[in-house]
């Protein structure tokens, strides 16, 4: 994992290469959103029905979470990771090749379902890293993750422009997929790393999930933290691309799509996130996270009309999104190792299923009632996460309190300076 400190039996450019598959697996989620509006006019729908689409890969991505990371805890992963990659690759050709929007969203849908690898590689991350570091490798794996999901769109929006067809960019995250398959079941471990979890079954690795949110506080809250904020993530990025076909920006698909490469130094800044984890703990990072996003959606409201605000703007959506992701898996997957995976499993779910509400809120707004409206969704999510993320910190703040007068008491009864002596 280059300078990174990690358990024994690591293959060198283990980290380069779980990065890589990330970016390209997690980019077959996102790599449509710029293309909805050639998709409504080459299979003759509506643009609402042409987002169904991108609301298709955010279910099917939060199903497979629920029915396939699990397995990470018991599974042989390098097995599993090969067969995952063969049926996303077909499920992509199949989409390039759908005659209706009806065969299109359920090939999305398949192939979401089946492209859970990063959700996979997180926890086989983690348990790689040595004690105290793990936040180092999941800002490395989480900034691919990002930036797979922005240069997807850039990637999908020039196929489009240079070809005349969205099913251009089906064809080639087909052909990526495939590739990837040769590379990288190489590099994952033969079984989860902490092992012996082979004895569980699947029956009852899926009903321990709901049991993990309520023994877990920190699982909730990072749970709460990540849904608000991918909400709002995803209402900008499924309107974007019809925002700026409209008056008076009026740009193509390649266009729509160069903003996810405009948003690559939020991305990339938000690589260090890991670091100010590991060194300042996840509540911090939340709460700037929170704050980049935040003043985002207030570019985006009040200059929403600008090329150059809304680049500004994907910049600090990105780099907040991307940080507080950061943070909140660096609070659960540093959990009991046995639980990684699950603790995951919750957690990814519950952004990718209120990724799917945000962008199906933000689509209906946005054709009913315009851009700004769709801003406010997105920042009545991002208040909620802010009222959690404080509510936690004052519950903290009260908890170290008690326990600081517990501790200080019986000295400040006896008149003694603390550390002298009884």
């Amino acid at each position: 994992m280059t300078a990174l400190s990690t358990t024994s039996g690591v293959k060198r450019g283990t980290i380069t290469v779980f990065a890589t598959a990330t970016a390209i697996t997690v980019s077959n989620i996102y790599f449509t959103q710029p293309l909805l509006e050639w998709i409504a006019q080459g299979l003759g729908v509506s643009s609402a029905a042409a987002g169904i689409v991108a609301t298709a890969g955010q279910i099917g991505y939060a199903r497979g979470i629920v029915v396939i990371v699990p397995l990470a805890d018991r599974a042989r992963l390098r097995r599993i990771s090969s067969v995952l990659l063969a049926i996303t690759a077909l499920a992509l050709l199949a989409g390039a090749l759908a005659p209706s929007i009806a065969v299109l969203s359920t090939a999305t849908f398949v192939l979401s379902v089946t492209t859970v690898l990063p959700q996979l590689i997180m926890p086989t991350v983690s348990s790689m890293a040595a004690r105290g570091q793990a936040g180092r490798p999941l800002g490395a794996v989480g900034t691919g993750l990002t930036l797979g999901a922005l240069l997807s769109r850039t990637a999908s929006g020039a196929l489009a422009e240079a070809t005349g067809t969205w099913r251009a960019g089906y064809f080639a995250a087909a052909a990526a997929t495939a590739l990837l398959l040769l590379v990288l079941p190489r590099y994952m471990p033969e079984q989860s790393p902490h092992g012996g979890q082979d004895r569980i079954g699947y029956l009852k690795l899926l009903a321990s999930l709901p049991r993990l949110l309520v023994g877990h506080a920190s699982l909730r809250l990072s749970a709460v933290l990540g849904a608000t904020g991918f909400a709002a993530f995803s209402a900008f990025w499924a309107t974007l691309a019809f925002h700026l076909s409209q008056k008076p920006i009026e740009l193509g698909p390649a266009a729509a799509g160069l903003f996810g490469l405009g948003s690559v130094p939020g991305a990339l800044a938000a690589r260090y996130s890991g670091r100010l984890t590991d060194r300042y703990g996840p509540d911090t990072v939340n709460t700037v996270g929170l704050a980049s996003a935040g003043i985002a959606f207030v570019v985006f409201l009040f200059a929403g009309d600008s090329v150059v605000a809304l680049v500004i703007g994907c910049n600090l959506l990105g780099y907040g999104t991307t940080s507080a992701q950061i943070a909140n898996q660096t609070r659960i997957l540093t959990g009991p190792a046995a639980l990684r995976a699950r603790l995951n499993t919750v957690y990814i779910f519950a952004l990718f299923a209120s990724g799917a509400i945000g962008s199906s809120i933000g689509l209906a707004l946005l054709e009913a009632h315009g851009w700004p409206v769709m801003a406010w969704e997105a920042m009545a999510f991002l208040a909620v996460g802010a009222l959690s993320l404080t509510v936690h910190s004052v519950r903290q703040r009260r908890t170290s309190g008690v326990q600081n007068s517990v501790e200080t008491g019986p000295c400040v009864a006896v008149g003694r300076p603390v550390g002298k002596g009884g």
